[in-house]
């Protein structure tokens, strides 16, 4: 799965990613720092637990679903983030081409079209399976990115954890128990997550330090927001609710760029993005955890598949640049 740049993180409501073929190894650690495995396993321990915060913010965004709707915990979602960024980030609105502009804006359409049609499929299906869906966006981007054969494998396998996900419950045709509606805001939400990674990695190039995400994450709230208006209401201003929804952009948004950012400068960005690959299994046990969302042998073995086609797609894309 593609890794996020330094330059402009950036997170899906799944997981954060940018394009692997930008990707650039991370200076290595100073001699004398410390030992081999206690400097790889810190790292490692960051990305891990920046994957636990995006999806478990994501389970919390599915507990408030009830009150303000998938559109408003959407709106609620980004303009929090949105804020924050712009405060944080304090972005240089002057001295940007049109060409800079169209790029953030497409990016923070991007970002909107992706929140938007997952936070629908979490609201109708289970969050692993949604998860498992939505990362077949990425996993196609770096198939014909990389333009080798042995992709057409891990593009297989990844047919092949749909094709088990596609009898989830056992039930009938199309998607069994999983409701189509549902399943096809997860595909959607991956169509726009590969657009998301195309245009997150040209605005990382042409905005300093995370500014660029500061301004997209603006335009996405702005566009959530007259659908969230419309959606939720005065339901969005009530206290509760706007409490759990910074709650949700704090684990979704603030804290996994945060822990992003210190796992990228002490481990190579390939190997970040082996790691994001796991999404969909941790998507699945905050499921299970917080929603109580059973999954079967079937899901599990589903999910594997995918998470081993990721995977494979990224080593080869790796192995094809350490070639070159």
């Amino acid at each position: 799965m593609p890794a996020p740049s330094s330059s402009s993180p950036a997170s899906s409501p799944a997981t954060s990613p940018t394009a692997i073929t930008d990707a650039t190894p991370a200076p290595s650690p100073a001699k004398g720092s410390g030992s081999g495995s206690r400097s790889g396993l810190g790292p490692v321990a960051l990305v891990i637990s920046a994957g636990v915060s995006v999806q478990f913010g994501a389970a919390l965004a599915v507990m408030i679903m009830p009150r303000a709707g998938a559109a408003g915990v959407v709106t609620l979602r980004l303009a929090a983030a949105a804020i924050v960024l712009l405060i944080l980030c304090r972005p240089t609105v002057r001295g940007h081409s049109r060409s800079d502009w169209r790029t953030v804006l497409a990016f923070g359409v991007a970002m909107a079209g992706m929140n938007g049609l997952f936070y629908q499929a979490i609201d109708r299906i289970p969050l692993g399976p949604a998860v498992t869906l939505e990362v077949l966006g990425p996993l196609a981007l770096s198939v014909v990115v990389s333009r080798r054969l042995v992709n057409v494998l891990w593009a297989g396998l990844a047919l092949g954890g749909v094709v088990l996900l596609s009898g989830h419950g056992g039930g009938g045709l199309g998607f069994g128990s999983l409701d189509p509606l549902g399943a096809a805001y997860a595909l959607g939400a991956g169509a726009m997550w590969a657009a998301y990674i195309v245009f997150s990695a040209r605005t990382g190039r042409r905005f300093p330090q995370a500014d660029g995400l500061a301004l997209a994450m603006a335009v996405a709230a702005v566009i959530s927001l007259p659908l969230g208006i419309v959606e939720a209401g005065s339901d969005l201003l009530v206290p509760s609710t706007l409490a759990l929804g910074l709650g949700v952009a704090l684990l979704s948004s603030v804290l996994p760029y945060t822990l992003e950012l210190l796992a990228l400068r002490r481990m190579p960005a390939p190997t970040f993005a082996i790691l994001m690959s796991l999404e969909p299994a941790i998507a699945a046990t905050a499921g299970f955890l917080v929603l109580n969302q059973a999954m079967s042998a079937l899901d599990a073995l589903a999910i594997a598949l995918v998470i081993a086609a990721s995977m494979g797609a990224v080593r080869s894309q790796i192995g094809k640049k350490a070639v070159a």
